[in-house]
C-alpha cells in the first residue's frame, strides 16, 4: 500500500515497523458538543483505512482519543451553569449514537485525556529535565526554538512561524511560539495536582502521551484532518521527538476540507452543519457514502444535492444486492458448468477495488470498481439462468466489498424484524392467491404499499424491494 505522508509530501509504500501490524492513531473529538459535517470526515475515511488494513489481514491497533478537558468544554460548561465532566459525558455518549449512524468501527481503544494524567506529567517533567520546557507561573511551557526540526511536519520554517506571532499580554512565555503543556488551576476550573502545582494539560500534551502508552514511542501512522496539521501535529512531533529521541510517527495522513456552497465550512460564518442535523434529512448512510465518494486528500464540496446523490447509489447498491440474494434463493440449479469461468472474470473486480485503496486509500475509485462489478452482475450474471453456487460467491464478494467502506452493512448483518413481517406478509399473498382469495391478495399488496415495499411477479416467485 502506498500512502501519501504529509511529512515528506510524497506517496510512499507502507512499511509497518513489524510485518502485517499497523499501529494507527487518530485524533478524535473534544467534547463540547455535537460533531458536525467537518469532524466526520477523518471519522469515516480512517474508519475505511481501518478496515482496509484488517482485511488486507493486518493486526490492527487503532487508537482514538477523546479530548474531554478543554477551554472550550470548560466554556461551556459555565454557559450552562453545569460541571465540566457533565459536557464531556454527554457529548461522549452524542458521539457513540452518531458513530454507530455513520457506521463507525469501534477502535482498539477510546482513551480519554484525563485518564491519562501520570503519562502526561511523566513527559512534561521529562522536557523540563532535558531543557525544551521551563516552569512559569502559569503553568509549563514548550521552547519550539530549542527543538532543531521544529517546522518539519508543516513545512514552515520556525523564523517565519515567529514572524507572524504574537505575545499575549496575559501569557507569561518568553517567546511568540512557546506554547503551554502544563497550565495552572484558575479559580472555578478544574484541576489535578502536578509537580508544579495544580492545574491541566494543554492541548498538544495529551496525544503524545496516549500514543506513547498504546503505541510507544513511534506509531506508523498518525491521522486527522488538514486543520491539525499546524499547530497540533506540529507540536505533537517536537514534544514527543525531544522527550524519546525518535520519530514520533512514520506516516501523517490528513483528510482535506469539507466547504459549504464552495466556501469552507465556519461557525462564524453560518454555514455550519452537525452530523444529527443532516442525518435527520438524510439519514446516516447517505453522509458516508458521500464523503468517501472523493480522494480523502482532495477539498469536498457539501451540498443536499450531493447528499441525494448519495442516497440514490446507495439504493442502486441496495437493488443489486436484493436482486442477488432472491437469484440466489430462486436459482434452478446449485452450479453450472460455466460458473468457474464467471468466478475469474468477476475477480477483476475485486483487483480493481484493491489497487484503489492500495494507491493511497482511493476510496472514490473503490467506489468506480464497485460499481463496475454491480453493472457485471445486472448484465452478465442476473440477467442469465445464475445457479446457487455462482449467486452465493458473488454476494459474498459484493458484501466483501461493501464491507470495507462500511456501506450496506445492515443488509450483510441481519434481517430486522420488518422484513421477517414483509416475507411473512409476502407468503400470506402467495397463499391467498393460490387460493383465488383476490379480494385478501389486494389487501396484502395494499398493506405492503404502504410499508414501500414493491412487488415484482416474477416466472421464479415474487420479488421485493423498498422504495423512499
Amino acid at each position: 500500500m502506498k500512502i501519501y505522508n504529509t511529512l515528506t509530501r510524497r506517496k510512499e509504500e507502507f512499511v509497518p515497523q513489524k510485518p502485517l501490524s499497523a499501529k494507527i492513531y487518530a485524533c478524535g473529538p473534544t467534547v463540547y458538543d455535537y460533531i458536525h459535517i467537518g469532524n466526520a470526515r477523518p471519522l469515516v475515511v480512517f474508519d475505511v483505512l481501518h478496515r482496509f488494513l484488517a482485511w488486507r489481514g493486518y493486526d490492527v491497533s487503532f487508537i482514538q482519543n477523546f479530548t474531554d478537558i478543554d477551554d472550550k468544554i470548560i466554556n461551556r460548561a459555565k454557559e450552562l451553569g453545569v460541571d465540566w465532566s457533565e459536557i464531556a459525558e454527554k457529548y461522549i455518549a452524542e458521539y457513540w449514537t452518531d458513530a454507530q449512524g455513520l457506521c463507525l468501527r469501534k477502535a482498539t481503544q477510546h482513551p480519554k485525556a484525563t485518564e491519562n494524567m501520570d503519562g502526561i506529567i511523566e513527559i512534561v517533567e521529562g522536557l523540563i529535565g532535558k531543557g525544551f520546557a521551563y516552569e512559569t507561573d502559569g503553568g509549563v511551557y514548550y521552547s519550539p526554538a530549542k527543538f532543531a526540526q521544529y517546522g518539519k511536519l508543516s513545512h514552515q520554517p520556525l523564523d517565519e512561524l515567529m514572524a507572524g506571532a504574537r505575545i499575549k499580554t496575559e501569557d507569561i512565555k518568553r517567546e511568540p511560539m512557546d506554547f503551554a503543556l502544563w497550565k495552572a488551576a484558575k479559580e472555578g476550573e478544574p484541576s489535578w495536582d502536578s509537580p508544579w502545582g495544580k492545574g491541566r494539560p494543554g492541548w498538544h500534551i495529551e496525544c503524545s502521551a496516549m500514543v506513547m502508552r498504546y503505541h510507544g514511542a513511534t506509531a506508523d501512522i498518525h491521522c486527522g484532518g488538514q486543520d491539525l496539521v499546524f499547530p497540533h501535529h506540529e507540536n505533537e512531533v517536537a514534544q514527543s521527538e525531544a522527550f524519546t529521541g525518535k520519530p514520533f510517527a512514520n506516516y501523517w495522513m490528513h483528510n482535506g476540507y469539507i466547504n459549504i456552497d464552495n466556501k469552507k465550512m465556519s461557525k462564524s460564518k453560518g454555514n455550519f452543519f452537525t452530523v444529527r442535523q443532516v442525518a435527520e434529512h438524510f439519514g446516516y448512510a447517505p453522509i458516508r457514502f458521500f464523503l468517501l465518494s472523493s480522494h480523502y486528500r482532495s477539498p469536498i464540496n457539501y451540498s443536499p444535492d450531493l447528499l441525494k446523490s448519495a442516497a440514490s447509489s446507495l439504493q442502486r447498491l441496495q437493488n443489486c444486492r436484493d436482486n442477488l440474494a432472491f437469484a440466489r434463493k430462486s436459482a434452478a440449479v446449485l452450479e453450472n458448468d460455466s460458473d468457474l469461468a464467471a468466478l475469474k472474470k468477476l475477480e477483476k473486480y475485486r483487483s480493481a477495488f484493491v489497487a484503489a485503496l492500495n494507491d493511497d486509500l482511493n476510496t472514490a475509485d473503490s467506489l468506480a470498481a464497485l460499481f463496475d462489478l454491480v453493472r457485471a452482475i445486472n448484465t452478465r450474471i442476473l440477467e442469465g439462468e445464475p445457479s446457487k453456487r455462482l449467486c452465493k460467491a458473488v454476494l459474498k464478494l459484493f458484501d466483501e466489498l461493501c464491507g470495507v467502506l462500511g456501506i450496506l452493512q445492515d443488509a450483510k448483518d441481519k434481517v430486522n424484524q420488518e422484513d421477517e413481517k414483509i416475507e411473512a406478509l409476502i407468503a400470506a399473498r402467495t397463499q391467498a392467491r393460490a387460493e383465488k382469495n383476490w379480494a385478501e391478495a389486494d389487501r396484502i399488496r395494499d398493506e405492503l404499499n404502504a410499508m414501500n415495499v414493491v412487488l415484482e411477479d416474477t416466472p421464479l416467485g415474487v420479488k421485493w424491494r423498498r422504495e423512499g
